[in-house]
């Protein structure tokens, strides 16, 4: 099996990057940020106005086109959707995507600082994918929709697909998340996540999308080809905004689009390479049950919020502070008195 290649678009303005994406016959990829519409108000800040589903007009020709929910952008700039699963889903409706991946809340450190953070966000990913499918299947566009999984450690991947069970069918195509800026090796590095979900994952099974993975990470992707069905980047972008600086020009489309068609070049020719193996070592997933009787109380408390946030039986946003507290409050009397 090859894994494909997918190009992230900043746009799809007809001019020369589009131009010379349909001559590369090339998959293509657009985040739903870069569809938005938005306004400046009073206080300076921006504030979300819906689609621009008019640009969509301009994917004539592409090879074909998949739709991400651009959780990362979004959680970095407004720390969170300003769209709600509903405006999400219509823009999945309004185009024959390829695939639309689910909205999910990623679990980069910048994001996620601790480890009740990325548990929380790991809870809130399945909830979504929950309401995205839901969704999905009153618009009748089910067959395209691509569930994400979310995680620090390849041990909460696991535990996100064991929440999505009911998407890890033979022939899906799941996304995986949390994966630009993550290294290539290590315990908790882009070849354990991988490797630890092929492992556990059915076979036949899913096979896996990576989201945002380094051209680098290729040959060592491909001992798992098998499982590895697609990775997608926009690095290309980066590489002309630096090209651009070096020789004090404008970044032009005309300039991106010769770094994308040879950046996608590179990445193709890196298919080729002789496969690269790589050792992994395993690492244990950070205890998270503190020592203190109160701390585990509230612990606990968030655990059980969280398997009621994930069957849709809690909204996230309805959890507080104080009512973490009162709900720790009566596992810690129900302690003492059993004690």
């Amino acid at each position: 099996m090859t894994i494909e290649v997918i190009v992230g678009l900043p746009h799809l303005n007809e001019g020369p990057i589009l131009q010379r994406a349909r001559m590369m016959q090339q998959p293509m990829l657009i985040s739903a940020n870069c569809l938005s519409r938005w306004r400046t108000a009073s206080g300076g800040w921006r504030e979300w106005q819906g689609w621009r589903t008019g640009q969509l007009d301009n994917a004539h020709g592409l090879k074909s086109l998949d739709l991400d929910s651009a959780g990362y952008v979004l959680m970095a700039r407004y720390g969170g959707y300003p769209w709600s699963i509903a405006d999400y889903m219509r823009l999945a409706a309004s185009y024959p995507f390829r695939r639309f991946a689910a909205a999910d809340y990623c679990c980069e450190a910048e994001i996620a600082n601790d480890r009740a953070e990325v548990l929380d966000r790991i809870s809130r990913t399945v909830a979504t994918n929950r309401e995205c499918r839901s969704r999905a299947a009153d618009l009748g566009i089910i067959d395209r929709f691509m569930p994400v999984l979310q995680g620090r450690y390849p041990q909460d991947y696991e535990r996100c697909a064991e929440a999505l069970a009911w998407s890890m069918l033979p022939g899906a195509v799941v996304g995986v998340g949390s994966m630009c800026r993550r290294d290539i090796d290590g315990p908790d590095g882009l070849l354990a996540v991988v490797a630890h979900l092929d492992k556990i994952l059915p076979n036949p099974g899913p096979r896996l999308h990576l989201f945002g993975v380094k051209g680098s990470a290729i040959p060592y992707l491909q001992p798992y080809a098998h499982r590895v069905a697609s990775l997608d980047s926009q690095a290309w972008g980066t590489a002309a905004r630096r090209d651009a600086h070096r020789r004090r020009v404008s970044k032009s489309d005309e300039l991106a689009a010769d770094h994308m068609e040879r950046w996608t070049g590179a990445q193709l020719d890196r298919l080729s390479e002789p496969h690269r193996p790589l050792a992994i070592a395993p690492s244990p997933v950070p205890k998270t049950i503190p020592a203190d009787p109160w701390e585990a109380a509230v612990e606990q408390a968030r655990d059980e919020m969280r398997a009621l946030i994930e069957s849709g039986d809690l909204a996230h946003d309805e959890v507080t502070g104080g009512w973490i507290e009162e709900w720790a409050a009566d596992i810690y009397r129900e302690r003492n008195n059993a004690a």
